[in-house]
């Protein structure tokens, strides 16, 4: 079974355009951040501003793998659950931690000591201080973690599905998505610089906002479970290593992208 959309206009254009050798795909993650609600729970989108790539659609927190995305110690077979050799898997890992805490303010994170805790209110200034210096590149989040006896909670981040961007796209990403509940006394808010506005919204609620493919198929997938809990337990059968490859149609009115 497929699902299929048609594609928005500058798409199509770059579709129609498209001929020679795709760019190559980056590795990138992306975190789909949520909370209890009244009607089950929220997800955290945020709309890009107008100057970034792919400005003006709403997405979740997340970016492309840098060279310092090697944290050091994991608790969970990331290798097996995202198809990658094991360094470049660990590197995936931490660019969704890294991420998450650039963009949102939220820091999956506990002490050595204590393995089932997160840390609390990480809002305060000294510790936007060091979440700037992370995003500038001036600070690694293993060297953060290590400065605060820290660790990260790589267990608290539930692999869901990946993503690699059409070849007719110049810009192409090797995208794996993860789910992550909010965790206690942390509150997500526009921190990055990247977005022009941020929101807690139910995954049916979502429908009228302007997304990407990937975006609104993950919305689509978590409207289907009524409660957080039914989320995490259905993240143990996701298979996130096996790429979804969206595939063009072009018609003589438009295009339609089909979705394995």
């Amino acid at each position: 079974m497929s699902e299929s959309m048609p594609l928005p206009a500058a798409m199509l254009q770059r579709a129609r355009d498209f001929s020679g050798t795709p760019a190559p795909a980056r590795p990138a993650a992306t975190v789909v951040l949520l909370r209890p609600a009244d009607e089950a729970f929220e997800v955290y989108v945020l709309r890009r501003a107008t100057t970034m790539v792919f400005g003006g659609v709403y997405a979740f927190p997340g970016g492309g793998v840098d060279a310092a995305d090697r944290p050091e110690t994991l608790k969970r077979d990331w290798s097996r659950r995202l198809g990658l050799p094991e360094a470049e898997a660990r590197a995936v890992v931490g660019a969704a931690a890294r991420e998450l805490f650039e963009e949102a303010g939220i820091l999956l994170a506990g002490p050595h000591e204590q393995p089932d805790r997160t840390v609390g209110d990480v809002s305060g200034a000294e510790w936007e201080a060091e979440r700037a210096a992370v995003q500038r590149r001036e600070l690694t989040m293993t060297d953060l973690l290590d400065r605060r006896g820290l660790r990260l909670r790589d267990d608290l981040l539930l692999p869901w599905a990946r993503w690699i961007t059409p070849e007719f796209e110049p810009k192409r990403f090797d995208t794996w998505f993860f789910v992550a509940l909010l965790p206690a006394g942390q509150s997500a808010r526009d921190v990055s610089g990247e977005a022009d506005r941020t929101t807690w919204i139910s995954p049916a609620a979502a429908n009228g906002l302007a997304m990407l493919p990937p975006t609104r198929v993950m919305l689509n997938d978590l409207s289907a479970y009524g409660s957080l809990e039914e989320v995490v337990a259905a993240s143990a059968g996701r298979d996130a290593a096996e790429p979804v490859m969206p595939r063009v149609e072009l018609t003589p009115d438009g295009a339609i992208l089909h979705i394995p």
